[in-house]
């Protein structure tokens, strides 16, 4: 059935695919030049999570860490709870000390949850990442390629890259602390794409069986109106689940809040590729395909 809706989203692909050309350049720039901002699962350093007995004051505490002089650190501060982060290993003796001192200046009746990360462990941590998103990716390949077709999975495959590097783009850009629950995210961020890039497809290829394809026109429009007709269901889907993530994001403890943050960019980034990158591919490459042409019978003349 053909869409009646006005918004030509083949036409105006090219202006958004420019635009996104454009984002990721600067994301990827920034990316070259200032590199990421690793949490502790991938550098080594020292993650303390301080429960206290009552909420403190963020200048105080600030204030306590820069007399312990223990390298850069980051702070957190939450409602009974202060996360900190130390880019150095503490030793033994600097994580007792480190103790004694924040319960006599602080808090004493504080406790204290310590984890140490060394540089064998974070480089394997991080090897181990690219490695589970390298395997995603192949598999997410060979699913679509088994399903529908080689232009459909290279298309899936491009929008879902371009997903996972927009997020990773963003949280240069913004500074914005890179450790093992932004995998997570994206790994999530990957399966919520490649879903929904599916349901497109899959109505372009149920169009496609009972369509008459006589030129590229008739290729564009095809695409078109399935956009249109999985709209609905796209924009729903998308809603709800950013609806959960900001939630998670306000009201999420400090833990949560950045796998939120990369749920939130690459849901946004996920819906909008699907329709303007993955199946605008597939329109690219079928249109390379020559147009199969209907032989038609001569009929024959009647005999008097």
């Amino acid at each position: 059935m053909r869409s009646k809706r006005s918004f030509d989203f083949v036409k105006t692909s090219p202006f958004f695919l420019s635009i996104s050309a454009v984002i990721l350049l600067i994301g990827l720039v920034f990316v070259g030049i200032f590199g990421m901002n690793y949490g502790i699962d991938f550098s080594s350093g020292t993650s303390v999570d301080v429960t206290t007995s009552k909420t403190l004051d963020e200048a105080q505490v600030k204030e306590f860490l820069n007399k312990q002089q223990l390298g850069d650190y980051t702070l957190a501060p939450g409602e009974k709870r202060e996360s900190i982060r130390f880019k150095t290993a503490l030793d033994e003796n600097q994580e007792k000390q480190f103790k004694a001192d924040f319960q006599a200046a602080l808090d004493p009746n504080a406790s204290f949850e310590i984890n140490i990360v060394d540089v064998d462990i974070a480089k394997e941590q991080e090897t181990n990442a690219l490695i589970g998103l390298a395997v995603a990716s192949l598999g997410i390949m060979i699913y679509v390629s088994i399903r529908f077709e080689w232009r459909f999975a290279l298309g899936a495959i491009i929008s879902t890259v371009y997903d996972a590097l927009f997020v990773i783009c963003m949280f240069s850009i913004f500074r914005l602390e890179v450790n093992l629950p932004f995998i997570l995210a994206v790994l999530t961020i990957i399966g919520y794409s490649i879903n929904d890039t599916i349901v497109i497809f899959d109505r372009i290829r149920e169009n496609l069986r009972f369509a008459k394809i006589k030129s590229h026109a008739d290729l564009e429009r095809l695409v078109n109106d399935s956009i249109w007709q999985t709209l609905a269901r796209s924009i729903n889907t998308v809603i709800t689940v950013l609806i959960a993530a900001v939630c998670l994001f306000i009201f999420g403890g400090e833990s949560i809040k950045l796998f939120s943050l990369a749920m939130i960019f690459g849901l946004a980034s996920g819906a909008y590729s699907s329709i303007f990158i993955a199946s605008q591919i597939w329109l690219f490459l079928k249109k390379k395909q020559p147009i199969k042409k209907v032989a038609v019978k001569p009929q024959s003349a009647n005999t008097p």
